[in-house]
């Protein structure tokens, strides 16, 4: 059956997405304090002179005194946007700035988008040949062929730094790799196969000369363009594709096909047919490519073929051929040993190195984070997942060996191990985190109440929720109002997601006889109170849905304060037996994560409650992946000042010694020796000075405090508070959440679903 492609959002939502708060995606941010006159005169005048004088005298010093060495430049004429054609320079800024995006998201590179309004290959040459010295790369994207081919060629030529046609050798890359492990499954020989190229643009001509490059006889390639195959003789063919043509009579793909071991189509869609399959040799290798339509669909072949090895474009598809498990590790690797350029020989390193990674067994770390079941090397894993984490450390190491061997390198790279390790810390934590519990929600299909279904940002949210396929929303909603906001948020009115509310006689009945069984006594409360507190709160009614099994979690908050909602949501649901209920926040920073509680429950938390947020602390974080090394807070350090305020908290690490917990821990301590490692020589007994990632605060005051002032001035992203200890999964958006933190939030209330057994004692 031929899978949908299904849109996630409305144009309008992504219109807001690139307009909210700054217009578009990107910005510069100082990397040097820029706070007192000193900082300011240091930055510009006069102490600016310094690197000035030494770059004049030495220009490899700007590696050295500026930004150049992690600059890249992401450069358009808009002439082939998106596969859309030529819209214009000034409308591939998007499209610029979203890769430029991708280069900081997964290898930490700074990127700088450049759109040239012009249509003359040898302006554009000339405007990037004046600009390129302020960059430590180019990559140029979205140029059309033939133009793509001459900017490229030239520039490599006359400049010193890699040029990079992402287009061409991205796709090249990642193809190559697929194919040295399609080969391998298939046992088949490089020197031996036939292949059919079906496209002669930029990135089929690239894919056949790395393919060439790395082993495939030439004669054993056959490439089509729109009027049929690349033959010898053949008239009006430019120099690129006359480059690839071969002595044949074959004339049609129909032909070409015939026996051939692969097929690689980069053209269009349903180009190629089963019956053309049908002909191909045993073990038969396709690569449909064609965005986002490929020549032919899995389905398709596997009805007439159960031997062949398939890959797509296709995200949905097992093995998409993705130019991102490339160009940010390849221009990572170059960059880091000040590349001239991007050889041939990086290349090849690059596929052979994506090609080994597949090959590898997948590590538990990488599991968890990648989410569901262990990928096993085979037919239907031949490329590492585009979100694999061990990328970063391992296509980059290979690209800078290649260039240092090649001799294209400026800098050596004297300890690989220690580059490895250093590769590892560039990216943030918390994305890998939530990807892998996306992964695996993916797979469980939770039933998901987002109660407050009526604000603009929860709606978004369930129907993010919904389009991704993390699980089934559910809305506590009045469906009119629902309808109205779909409206202003550019969807239609028939929106397929669940709307449920106290109109629901049957349920209203089930859940105010479960309210008045839990409170009658306690509060004193008549049925008739139940009925009315069911009946008027979004809040119980959700908790309600959640805890008599007819959703497996929830989400709420955003529209009222979070002591309010915990009010409404502890009238159902007690605490977990046998485990103290906190607030925990997760807090990333220039790749560091550091987990902090109690930001929302106990005011002023007694020693033995926080010897008890550090243990349930501690096994949260084990969920996340952490080692988890505790650090109990104050303003005080191993008693010095000691006050009254400290004693408690140096109670509370006496308690938790007498406790024989399997995790390290120490205390009291101030925040910056917790967390700065320059400390360690004034504490050297201790393991967690320096190394803590688990802060417990002395009270819920400084908790919330702490984690705010880190998000509203320190930029670090925030995940919670995570309510760690309540007897169901059930979480709490502060008030005024974006769509992201309550997306967020309902992917780990339905992860904690299917892991957690709410009713066992911890």
């Amino acid at each position: 059956m031929k899978k949908k492609k299904i849109k996630h959002y409305s144009d309008k939502e992504a219109l807001e997405f690139h307009n909210s708060n700054k217009s578009g995606k990107i910005e510069i941010i100082p990397s040097k304090p820029m706070t007192t006159k000193r900082d300011l005169a240091l930055a510009y005048s006069p102490g600016v002179a310094a690197p000035v004088k030494a770059i004049s005298e030495n220009p490899d010093a700007a590696y050295d005194y500026t930004s150049k060495g992690n600059l890249v430049a992401v450069i358009s004429n808009g002439s082939a946007v998106l596969g859309m054609g030529n819209l214009g320079a000034l409308a591939s800024k998007p499209v610029m700035e979203g890769k430029a995006v991708l280069f900081k998201r997964f290898a930490d590179i700074d990127s700088i988008d450049i759109e040239i309004d012009s249509s003359d290959p040898n302006e554009i040459i000339k405007s990037i040949k004046n600009i390129a010295g302020s960059f430590g790369g180019i990559n140029l994207e979205d140029i059309a062929a033939p133009d793509c081919f001459v900017i490229e060629e030239k520039l490599k030529e006359i400049l010193d730094i890699p040029v990079f046609h992402d287009d061409q050798h991205g796709t090249a890359i990642i193809t190559t790799a697929a194919l040295i492990n399609a080969l391998n499954i298939s046992k088949k020989s490089i020197k031996k196969i036939k292949v059919v190229v079906n496209g002669a643009g930029a990135s089929a001509i690239a894919c056949t000369n790395l393919l060439k490059k790395t082993g495939v006889p030439e004669k054993n390639i056959i490439m089509l363009d729109s009027k049929g195959v690349l033959y010898i003789g053949r008239d009006n063919l430019n120099q690129w594709k006359s480059a690839h043509t071969i002595e044949t009579k074959k004339r049609s793909l129909n032909e070409a096909i015939d026996g051939a071991d692969v097929f690689l189509g980069l053209s269009s869609k349903s180009i190629l047919s089963k019956d053309m399959v049908k002909k191909m040799a045993k073990n038969p290798i396709i690569f449909a490519c064609a965005n986002p339509d490929p020549e032919i669909t899995p389905e398709e072949v596997e009805e007439v073929r159960k031997d062949a090895i398939i890959a797509t474009g296709r995200s949905d598809y097992p093995n998409q051929v993705n130019n991102l498990i490339g160009f940010p590790y390849i221009f990572r690797g170059a960059l880091d040993v000040r590349a001239k350029t991007i050889n041939e020989e990086m290349k090849v390193a690059a596929a052979n190195a994506i090609a080994s990674l597949a090959r590898e067994r997948v590590p538990d770390e990488v599991v968890a984070a990648m989410g569901g079941e262990r990928p096993t090397y085979g037919k239907d894993y031949i490329i590492p997942s585009t979100f694999d984490p061990r990328l970063i450390n391992v296509i980059p190491v290979a690209v800078a060996k290649a260039a240092i061997k090649s001799g294209v390198a400026r800098k050596k790279i004297e300890n690989f191990d220690v580059y490895s390790d250093q590769l590892k810390q560039r990216l943030d934590p918390s994305v890998t985190i939530m990807q892998g519990i996306n992964s695996q929600i993916k797979k469980t299909q939770k039933r998901i109440v987002f109660a407050d279904g009526e604000d603009e940002n929860t709606l978004k949210a369930a129907i993010s929720f919904k389009k991704s396929g993390l699980g089934i929303p559910i809305l506590v909603a009045k469906e009119k109002v629902v309808k109205e906001r779909l409206k202003d948020i550019g969807y239609g009115e028939n929106f397929d997601i669940e709307i449920v509310n106290s109109t629901i006689k049957n349920k209203r009945e089930k859940y105010a006889k479960y309210v008045f069984k839990k409170l009658h006594r306690e509060k004193g409360l008549l049925e008739r109170d139940c009925d009315r507190l069911v009946r008027n709160d979004r809040v119980v009614w959700g908790s309600c849905m959640v805890s008599c099994g007819d959703a497996d979690a929830m989400v709420t908050g955003n529209t009222r304060r979070y002591g309010q909602s915990l009010d409404k949501v502890l009238k159902v649901v007690d605490s977990r037996p046998g485990e103290i209920m906190f607030g925990l926040n997760m807090v990333v920073n220039k790749g560091r994560t550091i987990f902090i509680g109690d930001t929302s429950v106990h005011e002023y938390p007694t020693s033995e409650q926080m010897a008890e947020i550090a243990i349930s602390a501690a096994r949260v974080v084990r969920l996340f992946g952490f080692n988890p090394k505790v650090a109990f807070l104050s303003h005080s350090t191993f008693g010095q000042p000691i006050t009254s305020r400290t004693k408690h908290i140096r109670d509370a690490v006496d308690i938790l010694k007498g406790k024989n917990v399997d995790f390290k821990f120490d205390g009291d301590m101030q925040p910056d020796v917790a967390l700065n490692d320059e400390y360690k020589e004034l504490y050297p007994f201790s393991e967690i000075v320096g190394n803590a990632n688990v802060l417990i605060m002395p009270g819920q005051h400084s908790a919330a405090i702490s984690y705010k002032i880190m998000k509203t001035l320190g930029g670090a992203k925030v995940i919670g508070p995570l309510l760690i200890g309540l007897g169901a999964a059930i979480e709490i958006a502060p008030l005024r959440s974006s769509t992201s933190d309550i997306l967020n939030l309902a992917s780990v209330a339905a992860y904690s679903a299917g892991v957690i057994d709410y009713k066992k004692k911890n």
